[in-house]
């Protein structure tokens, strides 16, 4: 179904009509305290959470409309994270409760993958669909994204270090938690900019007043009732799942839990590149990641103490190790391959190919990509243009939290532009 407004613009409503349906069937059976094959229960409540990460994300956008900047960067990061955040905390608070759970890993596992499914697929994705739409060779970020690259940078080096110590602890909170903080206080200086939106949530958008903020609200708690019903029995799930098919339980729980919830993110960023505003589609995906890597990670010991009834740390075990490991190292490499503001269709097939590959390689190279990553990093920081852009990082950050708006601000930097002129 579509709706038309009188300017000839049409509002596709249809899949907020199909993101409304989703959870439905698993609605149904939770009030008939349904118990039965797992399989079964992965499907319906995957279904349930992927429909209401979606209507998450279409009423986060619209809600921008109604409250101060400050407040909606600071609540639509909590947003954006929530789907992900309710699967990976049910891991952490079992974790705490039994140590054998906690052997598992299951907590680790969905919050490597959620992290690396946003870089190797999201951001390469974001890079490959203008080029094959627009022949966009290459995407140029606003030098404002100074700021989440920065923070990106510190908190993936800083993750790094987490495996030395053979557990996730307080230390992690107190580093993490902060620096999410900080990058959303200095967001907030930002100059204000007036949301952009599309699909459901410019229907939703262009309600009157008081109808939309009813709209959105009624929204909002339909999606957390969801995933609060929903994400327990989706986690066990999974787990179940891999038991009775002889899947290995570790590496479902890495990848295919994460889909459901980052899909929202995905598709929204790609409604961004095909109305020609792949640079908005690219900082969508940026954000989420420096969202995942602080707050995400760093609240995962206070529900693993929460579960275990005292503050402790949350331990590993080598194989989560290695995932932090490639993780981390991923995420900078990423970050050093955007230093310079922008990202050609060869640097987005050099995150795409090394993450697909490690989905088809045996767990027992995943050790080489670490060091593959590591030479990839140090080789892109031999470039001077991408030392050069680093370095000014700083002024950039403080030109995009304490300058007012002005025509400049949007442009990519100048250093950018020259390169995507080579290309």
């Amino acid at each position: 179904m579509e709706r038309a407004r009188p300017d000839g613009i049409i509002f596709p409503v249809t899949p907020l009509y199909l993101s409304l349906a989703l959870p439905v069937p698993w609605i149904v059976l939770y009030f008939m305290n349904f118990h039965g094959d797992p399989v079964l229960i992965s499907v319906l409540t995957g279904m349930a959470i992927l429909g209401a990460a979606f209507i998450l994300a279409w009423a986060a956008e619209v809600f921008q409309m109604d409250v101060s900047q400050a407040l909606a960067l600071t609540l639509l990061a909590l947003i954006a994270i929530l789907p992900e955040y309710a699967v990976d905390a049910v891991f952490a608070y079992e974790a705490g409760l039994s140590p054998a759970v906690a052997a598992e890993g299951y907590a680790v596992a969905n919050m490597t993958g959620a992290n690396r499914l946003l870089v190797g697929l999201g951001w390469s994705l974001i890079v490959l669909f203008a080029w094959l739409r627009f022949k966009q060779a290459a995407v140029a970020l606003e030098r404002s994204q100074a700021l989440e690259m920065s923070i990106l940078l510190i908190a993936s080096l800083y993750g790094l270090t987490i495996p030395f110590k053979g557990e996730l602890n307080y230390l992690d909170v107190a580093i993490l938690v902060p620096l999410f903080f900080l990058y959303g206080w200095m967001a907030s200086r930002a100059p204000a900019e007036e949301p952009e939106l599309a699909g459901p949530a410019e229907r939703i958008g262009a309600l009157a007043p008081g109808m939309r903020r009813t709209v959105v609200g009624v929204m909002f708690l339909f999606a957390a009732y969801v995933i609060f019903i929903s994400a327990e029995p989706f986690a066990h799930g999974l787990v179940d799942t891999g038991f009775a098919l002889g899947i290995d339980r570790f590496l479902l729980v890495q990848w295919l839990a994460p889909l459901a919830s980052e899909a929202p993110e995905f598709t929204v960023a790609l409604l961004f590149v095909a109305r020609g505003q792949s640079v908005a589609g690219l900082r969508t995906l940026v954000s989420s990641l420096v969202n995942q890597w602080t707050l995400l990670i760093g609240t995962l010991v206070i529900v693993f103490s929460i579960g275990a009834g005292e503050m402790r740390g949350m331990p590993l075990i080598a194989r989560q190790e290695t995932e932090i490991w490639l993780t981390a190292a991923a995420s900078v490499y990423a970050v050093f391959l955007i230093a310079d503001f922008s990202m050609s269709k060869w640097e987005a097939l050099g995150i795409f190919v090394p993450f697909l590959l490690q989905l088809v390689l045996p767990t027992e190279f995943r050790v080489y990509f670490i060091y593959a990553y590591a030479i990839a990093s140090v080789l892109l920081l031999l470039d001077p243009n991408r030392r050069k852009a680093i370095a000014r990082w700083p002024e950039y950050i403080r030109e995009s939290i304490k300058k007012p708006p002005d025509e400049r601000m949007g442009e990519p930097p100048a250093e950018a532009r020259e390169e995507m002129t080579r290309r």
